[in-house]
């Protein structure tokens, strides 16, 4: 496997700012820094690869109850606004554990690359 490492890849996840309106509020997860933004739709029942990236870490926002996050070792169930950090090099996968599809909005810091997944136990024989 190659290391794709081109791009500052930060160590700890990037601060969130919380900005307040009079109408409600919104949050920043990357206000002003190179990354890439993927929203990620896991269809019930089904998963994604149990991965890793050399080149990028990750920030999972979970959008729908339902999903179960593996970060390491340790697989356990999120719901809808949950934030996790994923650290380059740290194995993780996504699955849909409920009855309708969850989404997870994937903010990534690095290069993101397809050919930088290292799998290590995939259901689709990738």
């Amino acid at each position: 496997m190659s290391n794709y490492v081109t791009k500052p890849i930060p160590a700890e996840k990037p601060g969130v700012a919380l900005v307040t309106r009079p109408w409600g509020s919104f949050k920043q997860f990357a206000n002003n820094r190179d990354c890439t933004v993927s929203l990620m739709t896991v269809l019930p029942g089904q998963r994604l690869s149990l991965q890793s990236h050399t080149g990028r870490a990750e920030l999972w926002i979970v959008i729908d109850d339902g999903a179960v996050v593996q970060v390491g070792e340790e697989s356990r169930p999120y719901a809808a606004g949950a934030e996790i950090w994923i650290r380059a090099n740290e194995k993780h996968r996504l699955s849909c554990a409920g009855d309708k599809p969850v989404r997870v909005l994937e903010v990534a810091f690095g290069n993101w690359q397809q050919d930088d997944i290292q799998r290590y136990a995939d259901d689709y024989a990738r």
